[in-house]
């Protein structure tokens, strides 16, 4: 059983994120809750993209890539990064955090809390591509949460 925990305060699993959090509005990321860190852990990081977006982009939407965020954290408070965690790009172009902004209706948005044994040696912006490469082989426990957002 999986005692790795990500929940949100401002949105249930499976339910709508609230707008604020949209790129087209505030465009900050929602706060997280991490819990049941597993033994072991050197570093976690967090995946969040849209698999809804194959349809209308032709792929996977990356919305934030963050890694070596401290095994000790608790939450990530609203529009922050915690720690010496590193951000990566984008599908906007951008380094950080890009808010849901589906072109077409309700999306689910995936937030995937990866537990690391060891802290990733990867540059700031680096794609996803090359932060699940660089996590192969490290993973030690994974969880996920999601939330919809609609136009």
């Amino acid at each position: 059983m999986c005692a790795l925990k990500l929940k949100s305060p401002v949105f249930d699993n499976g339910k709508g994120i609230p707008r604020k959090y949209g790129y087209k509005n505030e465009n900050v990321n929602p706060p997280l809750v991490i819990k049941g860190v597993p033994k072991g852990t050197k570093s976690l990081a967090l995946i969040m993209d849209d698999p809804d977006a194959m349809a209308p982009a032709g792929k996977v939407w990356d919305h934030w890539l963050i890694w070596n965020i401290p095994p000790n954290t608790k939450a990530i408070k609203e529009g922050s990064v915690p720690g010496r965690a590193v951000e990566g790009k984008n599908d906007y172009g951008k380094i950080g955090y890009g808010g849901p902004n589906p072109p077409d209706k309700e999306h689910t948005y995936v937030f995937e809390l990866y537990a690391l044994d060891q802290p990733l040696k990867l540059s700031k912006g680096a794609s996803k591509g090359k932060l699940k490469k660089a996590m192969k082989g490290h993973v030690i426990e994974k969880t996920v949460l999601t939330g919809t957002y609609e136009p």
